[in-house]
Protein backbone atom coordinates (compact mmCIF):
# COMPACT_ATOMS: atom_id res chain seq x y z
CA UNK A 1 0.00 0.00 0.00
CA UNK A 2 1.33 3.41 -0.99
CA UNK A 3 1.51 6.18 1.64
CA UNK A 4 1.09 9.51 -0.13
CA UNK A 5 1.92 10.82 -3.57
CA UNK A 6 5.22 11.05 -5.34
CA UNK A 7 4.71 14.55 -6.79
CA UNK A 8 5.01 13.19 -10.31
CA UNK A 9 1.69 14.14 -11.86
CA UNK A 10 0.33 12.82 -15.14
CA UNK A 11 3.40 13.62 -17.22
CA UNK A 12 5.89 12.64 -14.48
CA UNK A 13 7.69 15.98 -14.80
CA UNK A 14 5.24 18.65 -13.68
CA UNK A 15 7.06 19.69 -10.52
CA UNK A 16 10.44 20.18 -12.21
CA UNK A 17 8.79 22.15 -15.02
CA UNK A 18 7.03 24.35 -12.47
CA UNK A 19 10.28 24.95 -10.55
CA UNK A 20 12.24 25.75 -13.72
CA UNK A 21 9.65 28.30 -14.75
CA UNK A 22 9.80 29.95 -11.31
CA UNK A 23 13.60 29.88 -11.33
CA UNK A 24 13.79 31.60 -14.71
CA UNK A 25 11.20 34.15 -13.56
CA UNK A 26 13.25 34.96 -10.48
CA UNK A 27 16.42 35.26 -12.60
CA UNK A 28 14.65 37.58 -15.04
CA UNK A 29 13.76 40.15 -12.37
CA UNK A 30 17.27 41.40 -11.49
CA UNK A 31 18.56 40.83 -15.03
CA UNK A 32 15.72 42.91 -16.50
CA UNK A 33 16.24 45.70 -13.97
CA UNK A 34 19.96 45.72 -14.77
CA UNK A 35 19.27 45.75 -18.53
CA UNK A 36 16.77 48.62 -18.39
CA UNK A 37 19.01 50.67 -16.08
CA UNK A 38 22.04 50.06 -18.31
CA UNK A 39 20.07 50.87 -21.42
CA UNK A 40 18.88 54.16 -19.94
CA UNK A 41 22.44 55.15 -19.09
CA UNK A 42 23.73 54.19 -22.54
CA UNK A 43 20.79 55.77 -24.39
CA UNK A 44 21.24 59.19 -22.78
CA UNK A 45 24.64 59.56 -24.42
CA UNK A 46 24.74 61.25 -27.84
CA UNK A 47 27.73 59.05 -28.80
CA UNK A 48 26.59 55.98 -30.83
CA UNK A 49 29.75 54.11 -29.88
CA UNK A 50 28.66 54.12 -26.25
CA UNK A 51 26.77 50.85 -26.85
CA UNK A 52 29.93 49.24 -28.22
CA UNK A 53 31.82 50.50 -25.20
CA UNK A 54 29.13 49.09 -22.92
CA UNK A 55 29.28 45.68 -24.62
CA UNK A 56 33.07 45.59 -24.52
CA UNK A 57 32.81 44.99 -20.79
CA UNK A 58 32.86 41.25 -20.06
CA UNK A 59 30.38 41.73 -17.21
CA UNK A 60 27.84 43.46 -19.47
CA UNK A 61 28.18 40.85 -22.21
CA UNK A 62 27.88 37.99 -19.70
CA UNK A 63 24.81 39.48 -18.00
CA UNK A 64 23.19 40.14 -21.38
CA UNK A 65 23.78 36.53 -22.44
CA UNK A 66 22.31 35.35 -19.12
CA UNK A 67 19.26 37.56 -19.72
CA UNK A 68 18.78 36.14 -23.21
CA UNK A 69 19.06 32.52 -22.05
CA UNK A 70 16.69 33.03 -19.11
CA UNK A 71 14.22 34.94 -21.28
CA UNK A 72 13.97 32.33 -24.03
CA UNK A 73 13.95 29.42 -21.59
CA UNK A 74 11.12 31.03 -19.64
CA UNK A 75 9.21 31.74 -22.87
CA UNK A 76 9.67 28.14 -24.04
CA UNK A 77 8.35 26.76 -20.76
CA UNK A 78 5.39 29.13 -20.70
CA UNK A 79 4.32 28.47 -24.29
CA UNK A 80 4.72 24.74 -23.73
CA UNK A 81 2.24 24.86 -20.84
CA UNK A 82 -0.28 26.81 -22.92
CA UNK A 83 -0.03 24.34 -25.82
CA UNK A 84 -0.25 21.28 -23.58
CA UNK A 85 -3.29 22.67 -21.76
CA UNK A 86 -5.32 24.13 -24.62
CA UNK A 87 -4.38 22.37 -27.88
CA UNK A 88 -6.20 19.06 -28.10
CA UNK A 89 -5.42 18.01 -31.67
CA UNK A 90 -2.51 15.61 -31.29
CA UNK A 91 -0.58 16.44 -34.49
CA UNK A 92 -1.02 20.19 -33.97
CA UNK A 93 0.10 19.94 -30.35
CA UNK A 94 3.30 18.11 -31.29
CA UNK A 95 3.96 20.43 -34.23
CA UNK A 96 3.61 23.48 -31.97
CA UNK A 97 5.82 21.98 -29.27
CA UNK A 98 8.55 21.11 -31.79
CA UNK A 99 8.24 24.55 -33.39
CA UNK A 100 8.43 26.18 -29.97
CA UNK A 101 11.65 24.33 -29.17
CA UNK A 102 13.24 25.18 -32.51
CA UNK A 103 12.20 28.83 -32.37
CA UNK A 104 13.41 29.40 -28.82
CA UNK A 105 16.75 27.66 -29.37
CA UNK A 106 17.43 29.38 -32.71
CA UNK A 107 16.36 32.82 -31.49
CA UNK A 108 18.45 32.50 -28.31
CA UNK A 109 21.48 31.36 -30.35
CA UNK A 110 21.05 34.26 -32.77
CA UNK A 111 20.85 36.76 -29.91
CA UNK A 112 23.83 35.27 -28.07
CA UNK A 113 25.91 35.25 -31.26
CA UNK A 114 24.98 38.89 -31.89
CA UNK A 115 26.07 39.87 -28.38
CA UNK A 116 29.33 37.93 -28.74
CA UNK A 117 29.99 39.45 -32.16
CA UNK A 118 29.44 42.97 -30.83
CA UNK A 119 31.54 42.16 -27.77
CA UNK A 120 34.43 40.81 -29.87
CA UNK A 121 34.14 43.73 -32.34
CA UNK A 122 34.40 46.18 -29.47
CA UNK A 123 37.51 44.44 -28.15
CA UNK A 124 39.22 44.17 -31.55
CA UNK A 125 38.41 47.71 -32.66
CA UNK A 126 39.47 49.16 -29.32
CA UNK A 127 36.29 51.17 -28.95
Amino acid sequence: MMKGGRNLGAAKEGVSHWWLQRLTAVALVPLSVWFVASLLVVAESPDPFRVADWLSSPASALLLVALIIALFWHAKLGFQVVVEDYVHTKWLKYALLIGNNFFCVLAALACVLAVLKLHMFSIVSGV
